[in-house]
C-alpha cells in the first residue's frame, strides 16, 4: 500500500456554536490542509496518482471555502463548520472527484491553528 500526501490552505471565517463562548462568535482561521489519498498498485509511470491532478482536485475544494463565512454554505447547513467537519467535507468532495481506479481517500486532517487539528479517516 502507498500513500500520498499534500498540502494546501484556505482562509476563512465560521462561527460555532454550544462548543465555547469565545468559538461561539464570528471568527476566522487560515487552515492548513493535510490530504492523504492510497493505493496498492503503481501506474505506468510509477506512481500511485500524479501529484499535478491531485492538487488540482484539492485546488477545486479549496476555492469553494477559501475566503468564505462557512456557515453559508449549502454542505453546513445541518452540521457545523467545525474542523471535523470541514475535514469530512474536504474528503467526501475529493473522493467524489477522483477517477484513476484504485485511488482513495485515506485521511483528511484540517488545521485551524499550530496546535489544534482534527483528522477524518474515511
Amino acid at each position: 500500500m502507498f500513500e500520498l500526501k499534500i498540502l494546501s490552505h484556505f482562509a476563512a471565517a465560521h462561527q460555532l456554536t454550544m462548543v465555547a463562548k469565545k468559538c461561539e462568535n464570528l471568527h476566522g482561521h487560515n487552515w492548513k490542509v493535510e490530504v492523504c489519498v492510497k493505493g496498492e498498485r503503481l501506474n505506468d509511470a510509477g506512481v500511485v496518482v500524479d501529484f499535478g491532478i491531485l492538487k488540482g482536485y484539492v485546488k477545486e475544494i479549496m476555492g469553494r471555502l477559501d475566503h468564505k463565512f462557512l456557515n453559508e454554505l449549502p454542505y453546513f447547513e445541518k452540521d457545523a463548520p467545525s474542523s471535523e467537519n470541514l475535514a469530512v467535507y474536504i474528503a467526501k468532495s475529493l473522493q467524489e472527484m477522483i477517477k484513476e481506479p484504485g485511488l482513495a481517500v485515506s485521511r483528511v486532517t484540517t488545521w485551524e491553528s499550530e496546535d489544534a487539528c482534527a483528522t477524518y479517516f474515511p
